[in-house]
């Protein structure tokens, strides 16, 4: 009886914490950035990796997901900081990288080239390593002239 209770309530917790976006891009929820690395017991916690170490979102997503919790019910429910192994940007959602896409920024892919978000065209080159985050790239499209971010990988 007391596992049916346990999986109940893990699977509650993840249900809140698909609901909450990211501070820096809102069209991914943190679950489909892949940062939740899940949910433990004894004390219940979720366990959640930044996307970098010292990421500045870091903390509004502790308290975006603190305040989520509260107010469905899990105060109980502690959040645990995972820095190993560090967050990959493999770990993001094929949704996630759909929506990263959709919302016109290149999702994270290992090739030289990427992939325009606004034409679909692989005629494009990286203008800066720096984006408007630590996390992306200034990349240009060559064929349709648009700027745009890339994720980089990690």
């Amino acid at each position: 009886m007391a596992t049916a209770v346990k999986d109940l309530d893990e699977a509650a917790v993840m249900a809140v914490l698909e609901k909450i976006p990211d501070p820096e891009i809102p069209v991914l929820s943190i679950t489909d950035l892949g940062i939740v690395r899940g949910f433990a017991d004894d004390p219940p916690r979720v366990r959640i990796s930044p996307t970098y170490t010292g990421c500045p979102a870091t903390v509004a997503i502790e308290m975006l997901i603190r305040e989520a919790l509260d107010n469905a019910g899990f105060s109980h429910v502690h959040i645990e900081r995972v820095l190993f192994p560090p967050w990959s940007t493999d770990w993001i959602s094929e949704r996630g990288r759909q929506r990263l896409k959709a919302y016109g920024i290149a999702p994270p892919d290992p090739s030289a080239t990427a992939e325009c978000p606004q034409c679909g065209s692989v005629d494009t080159e990286e203008v800066s390593r720096f984006g408007a985050t630590p996390c992306k790239a200034q990349w240009r499209c060559k064929s349709c002239l648009e700027p745009f971010e890339r994720f980089k990988c990690h």
